[in-house]
């Protein structure tokens, strides 16, 4: 008789087991990058009442005859199924769209790793996790350039101070575009067409020059081009001899002379640097329409200060620049496991690499079955909260019925009693 109770109690208490997996499941309903458990029943050992026999002559066998003793844990299991994302509207905010977790240096407790990437950055430019100021690991770039090789050997913490700046370059190449009119070398004196435009020196100042173009006249498709300073200091510092030089175009109106681009020197008056800058004009043309010759492209600029950052679906981090550029500043490594359910939970959405997880296995988003990274995104709590309802109505009659079975052992158990009275 107390067979039965001890089983309808062992049956209480995993349902209350069952229950507490249930309620944590449905309380982390709105936890980002949460991942749901489900607890497997097994029955405990049974007590033997006949081992069973063999068949013997003319006659069978017999089966075992055993009685269970109740029931446990068979096991807990994580839902390692990836949850809905939630746009934030905040870069640092990341999201993976498939295997992987996000690695962070736990201060001096390893490394641990999370599907939830509330990222942000601290008083100094770390890139750290939301709740704990753990420091996300990566790759940094040097000059704009990543590693070469980005493996668990390089990793280190992604830092990038808020007044980060870029330092200035000196215009080393100028193009110019538009088109100049076929008519003007019909006139007698040709007009001059000024094109103002901007450099920058090795300072990052910006240099004021300009470039005028006059037609030869009587010879269609020959044009003069020559440099000038504006100023009357010649900040610029041109030669003497104001560079200059012929553009020939074909009767097709295409660019057709020289074939090498010209180049000039200048020495800015403010201290900088000499330079040597190369002139473009291949993608002007000469057809009969309106003088309409604008700057194009020129590759120098002034010093600048991090303005906003953006972080693609490899992780790489580039940040923008009140100058107008841009420049690689790192990369958000990713972490995967052969087998992400054998992890263990450390609390904060943070979890530790486990006896039978495997061991990680550090990649560049998107590469080798890992996740591509979602900016500005973050992965939703899992939870089937309609299986959850369905799984606690069936913890709670499996705990009532376990009730019953208390009950009735006891009713038995009285009238046992009662016989001997």
């Amino acid at each position: 008789m107390l067979r039965s109770m001890d089983s309808a109690v062992s049956g209480l208490q995993m349902q209350q087991k069952w229950m507490d997996v249930i309620g944590n499941n449905i309380a982390n309903v709105s936890t980002p990058g949460f991942k749901s458990s489900s607890l497997n029943f097994a029955q405990l050992f049974a007590q033997t009442l006949y081992g069973g026999g063999a068949p013997a002559g003319n006659l069978g066998g017999t089966n075992p005859q055993q009685i269970g003793l109740g029931v446990g844990i068979g096991s807990i299991t994580q839902n390692q199924a990836a949850g809905t994302l939630q746009q934030t509207g905040n870069p640092t905010d990341l999201a993976i769209t498939g295997n992987g977790y996000f690695l962070l240096n736990m201060n001096g407790q390893g490394t641990g790793y999370t599907r939830v990437g509330d990222f942000t950055q601290d008083g100094v430019g770390n890139l750290v996790e939301g709740a704990t100021g753990f420091k996300v690991q990566g790759w940094m770039a040097t000059n704009g350039v990543l590693p070469t090789s980005e493996t668990q050997s390089n990793l280190s913490g992604i830092t990038i101070p808020n007044n980060q700046s870029i330092p200035p370059h000196a215009t080393a190449n100028m193009s110019f575009t538009g088109n100049l009119n076929v008519a003007d070398s019909l006139q007698a004196t040709p007009p001059k067409i000024q094109v103002p435009f901007q450099a920058y020196d090795s300072l990052g100042n910006p240099l004021n020059l300009i470039c005028t173009f006059q037609a030869t006249a009587g010879t269609p498709g020959s044009w003069t081009w020559t440099l000038s300073d504006p100023s009357s200091a010649g900040v610029a510092g041109l030669p003497a001899t104001a560079p200059s030089g012929t553009i020939t175009f074909s009767s097709s109106g295409a660019y057709s002379t020289p074939a090498t681009n010209p180049t000039f020197t200048m020495s800015p008056k403010d201290g900088s640097s000499a330079q040597t800058v190369t002139l473009n004009f291949k993608s002007m043309t000469q057809y009969a329409a309106a003088d309409a010759p604008t700057p194009g492209t020129q590759d120098g600029y002034g010093t600048g200060t991090l303005d906003g950052l953006t972080i693609d679906k490899s992780g790489v981090i580039t940040g923008s620049f009140t100058n107008g550029q841009s420049q690689t500043l790192g990369q958000v490594a990713v972490a995967t496991f052969a087998n992400p359910q054998g992890l263990v939970q450390q609390g904060q959405d943070i979890y530790t690499a486990g006896p039978n997880s495997g061991l990680p296995q550090v990649l560049v988003a998107g590469t080798s079955g890992a996740g591509a990274i979602q900016s500005s995104a973050l992965e939703g709590s899992n939870v089937d909260l309609a299986k959850q309802f369905t799984d606690m109505i069936a913890a709670e009659r499996g705990f009532q019925a376990n009730g019953q079975v208390i009950t009735t052992s006891d009713q038995m158990l009285q009238t046992l009693v009662q016989l001997g009275q």
